[in-house]
């Protein structure tokens, strides 16, 4: 298995029989406002541009996963690239309305820790909670993933969500052997951030069974977290040798 991490939290898994996609933000720089506007420097976004091998990557395409629909996860040019391509899609339930009437490929609709199959193996949609306090209700719903392939590693999209009791129930039962966290701290000009705070990452880092896939890193003006940060902290910690911080355009082998 490969994921390939292209930018932002948009990665691809692939392998051998598969290639899937999860939250296609595709657009040039630029083509998203600012999500803040006092907090941080009003930048566009994305702040950089897809890398140059993603073409190539996503000709692979067979599948797509959604985690919600926010402007960093499916933007404008991750419609037309499902669209046109007609990528079967999966997501969750609550989401299925608004993504048929964006004329995409619905072919698989999730609920909370129900088990469902796909691709040979199966899939369960995760809760996910998007931000501390208030600001996760104005974020609305999202869904992470726990993916178990036939003959392959299982992976975790635990997508953007602070550390709750449904995140720890992941690590400790269903023990993935590959868990992604969003490590950007992103936030808005008001509230709390909307993920997960550094000691939580550490948290998270430490109680994965297996190897940890960060992202959601330096493609956004709400998150100042850098890869340098979160390398050092990890460090500090003695957990840097379990985590993977890529690169835009970079894949890990597990």
């Amino acid at each position: 298995m490969k994921i390939h991490h292209l930018r932002n939290a948009t990665l691809v898994i692939e392998t051998e029989e598969n290639v899937i996609l999860v939250d296609p933000m595709l657009g040039k720089r630029k083509t998203i406002p600012p999500f803040t506007i006092f907090r941080y420097n009003p930048k566009r976004n994305p702040l950089v541009a897809l890398p140059k091998n993603s073409r190539e990557i996503l000709s692979k395409v067979t599948h797509c996963l959604i985690t919600h629909l926010h402007p960093d996860h499916i933007d404008k040019a991750g419609e037309v690239f499902l669209r046109r391509k007609s990528i079967p899609v999966i997501c969750n339930v609550k989401d299925e309305k608004k993504l048929t009437q964006r004329g995409l490929n619905i072919i698989q609709t999730l609920e909370y820790w129900t088990p469902q199959p796909f691709l040979g193996g199966r899939i369960i949609g995760i809760p996910a909670v998007h931000g501390y306090g208030f600001i996760a209700k104005l974020m609305g719903n999202v869904m992470g993933f726990f993916i178990e392939l036939p003959n392959e590693k299982t992976v975790y999209i635990s997508s953007d969500t602070i550390f709750t009791d449904d995140v720890q129930k992941v690590l400790i039962e269903l023990k993935p052997d590959i868990s992604t966290v969003a490590c950007g701290t992103a936030r808005l000009d008001i509230g709390q951030p909307l993920l997960m705070k550094m000691n939580d990452i550490l948290r998270f880092v430490t109680l994965a069974p297996g190897k940890v896939f960060a992202n959601h890193l330096e493609a956004l003006n709400h998150c100042p977290t850098t890869r340098e940060e979160l390398k050092r902290a990890l460090s500090q910690n003695n957990l840097l040798s379990k985590t993977a911080i890529p690169n835009d355009g970079y894949a890990i082998e597990y």
